[in-house]
């Protein structure tokens, strides 16, 4: 029987290209975007995504995320909207997940319906909540979890199971776990998002999306995304490849990380709400136990009322005020102006997202270090603070 590999295996492994003509120890990079198309095997055009780097990367999420198949974009919101738009057509409904990525969130309010597409999102992130939302046109369900900003957990078994049994397909955006941290196709979800700009780039540096399901499905993406034109520039592949290789050990130190950083905020005096699966005041600690591998590097939490978020964020030094997350450096964002912006006030209290929520993605600093920043950044604030 042929043992599985770890993670950190495949990360550096798997879904290499040999260097045949010099033996490197890392895959060359194939710039070119001309190839033969008499007597090959394969007609090779980056818009095909099947470039020798495209493929080869394809190759290494595939495996990272227990799938057959896979495909790169260039972004996160490319793979959302290419996976959505190979699924449904006129007439067919969608069920989303209410707490949910703005930019999501407002491709499916401001895009579907100019398509015939209707939607509706759930009242909740439970089964049920989905359950009640199923119409006889609907065709596919998709969630999130741990979902942005406010890190809520859905049982992903359950929603599968409730999908199957109506016969629709499943999507789930998987970036604030990482393959390291949750493997939702292992859980019966049948196709799997990320915007790999996030913890598969890991350094703030690459913009890419990935999306990985069964040969079948991956065959209905493609067949509609060579027409979108959302490939990736074998550059960047490159150099997403080169990220991943590290990822599992990034991500891991990052877990740690905000674990510390999640029980220190709860237990401060000025903060009022964190928000972190890790937590176990946490109402779906348990279910994350289950069904991931580690807590990962993303929380949220609100400071007292009477403390300003924004001075606050302004008032770090180390952690930056940055509009990305996931990667080596900590960040802080306000979700209001940024990630959940396009959204409107009504649909963000419905969330549950307040305007003084803030998003801390953790790096693998020394958590003393980022413990004195939010210190100094806390003592500034409180000595502006009007008493309430």
């Amino acid at each position: 029987m042929k043992q599985a590999k770890g993670i950190n295996t495949i990360c550096t492994h798997v879904g290499e290209v040999t260097d045949e003509q010099f033996k490197g120890a890392i895959s060359p990079l194939y710039m070119s975007t001309s190839y033969a198309f008499d007597d090959v095997a394969i007609k090779r055009y980056p818009r095909y995504f099947n470039t020798p780097n495209q493929e080869a990367l394809c190759k290494k999420i595939a495996a990272l995320e227990h799938a057959e198949s896979a495909l790169i974009f260039s972004s996160g919101m490319a793979a959302i909207s290419h996976a959505l738009m190979a699924f449904l057509q006129a007439g067919d409904h969608i069920v989303l997940q209410q707490t949910l990525y703005g930019g999501t969130y407002n491709f499916v309010v401001t895009q579907l319906e100019k398509y015939g597409i209707t939607y509706s999102f759930t009242k909740g992130w439970k089964a049920t909540d989905f359950a009640q939302e199923i119409r006889p046109n609907t065709k596919v369900v998709y969630l999130e979890t741990p979902s942005n900003p406010l890190l809520t957990i859905t049982d992903m078994e359950a929603v599968a199971q409730l999908a199957k049994k109506h016969g629709l397909v499943t999507m789930i955006d998987n970036t604030f776990a990482s393959p390291v941290n949750q493997n939702p196709i292992d859980f019966g979800i049948d196709i799997v998002i990320h915007s790999a700009t996030k913890y598969m780039g890991g350094h703030s540096d690459i913009c890419a999306g990935a999306v990985a399901s069964t040969k079948i499905n991956m065959k209905r993406i493609w067949d509609s995304s060579i027409c979108f034109g959302g490939s990736l520039s074998d550059q960047t592949v490159w150099l997403l490849e080169r990220s991943l290789k590290t990822m599992g050990l990034r991500v891991r130190a990052q877990n740690n990380n905000a674990q510390q950083m999640a029980d220190y905020l709860n237990s401060n005096a000025d903060v009022d709400t964190v928000y972190y699966p890790g937590l176990t005041s946490h109402p779906d600690h348990e279910l994350a136990k289950r069904q991931m591998h580690g807590f990962g590097g993303m929380l949220s939490f609100e400071l007292k009322e009477q403390l300003d978020a924004s001075q606050f964020m302004k008032s770090l030094n180390l952690i930056k005020a940055s509009m990305s997350l996931a990667g080596v450096e900590s960040t802080v964002l306000s979700p209001v102006k940024t990630s959940h912006s396009l959204m409107s006030e009504a649909d963000r209290k419905m969330q549950g997202i307040k305007d003084g929520l803030i998003r801390f993605s953790v790096g693998i600093e020394e958590v003393e270090d980022l413990v004195l920043d939010i210190e100094q950044a806390l003592a500034k604030v409180k000595s502006k603070a009007i008493p309430i």
